[in-house]
């Protein structure tokens, strides 16, 4: 398995991806124009990077990746603010408390398996689980607007390691 890889419920071929990526552009270019702002070549270039990841990436990975662009920490800060106003990304916080970004549009709902040694997040569905929750919801009178399930523990990868190393 490719450990780069974490966006497991992600468009994965190039057509499915490339329709996906217009749609992104699209409903942010329209979210900045309802604000009064346009693409701008680093909002665009983020956007770019963001759209390439196979993981979930933190303000530091976008920003390390495109400081040489002439990219700033506070630019990177504010198109994330704006990309997760606009409904286009979500954050998953990581090991060390700071977010960790992935896009959200169009994805179906997941949850998170957090790795504590090495912040490798996993991806993972599980539809026993959801109707449980919906269930109880429905019990209670209860309208959800959302959640998020995040367990951490140590991947596969750490726990092989950890026990060769007793």
């Amino acid at each position: 398995m490719n450990r780069d890889r974490e966006l497991v419920f992600f468009p994965a071929s190039t057509s499915q991806r490339r329709d996906y990526t217009k749609r992104i552009y699209r409903l942010f270019t329209e979210y900045l124009a309802r604000n009064g702002l346009r693409l701008t070549g680093p909002r665009r270039r983020i956007l770019e990077y963001f759209l390439g990841a196979e993981r979930h990436l933190s303000q530091d990975d976008i920003f390390g990746a495109l400081r040489r662009y002439g990219i700033g920490r506070a630019t990177v800060f504010r198109t994330l603010k704006m990309l997760e106003e606009c409904r286009l990304i979500n954050h998953v916080t990581g090991t060390s408390g700071k977010p960790r970004f992935e896009m959200n549009l169009e994805r179906p709902h997941h949850d998170h398996l957090i790795c504590v040694l090495c912040g490798r997040i996993q991806e993972v569905r599980w539809p026993k689980l959801e109707a449980i929750q919906e269930s109880a919801c429905r019990r209670f009178g209860f309208v959800p607007a959302w959640h998020r399930h995040e367990i951490f523990g140590r991947c596969a990868d750490c726990s092989r390691k950890q026990s060769a190393g007793r």
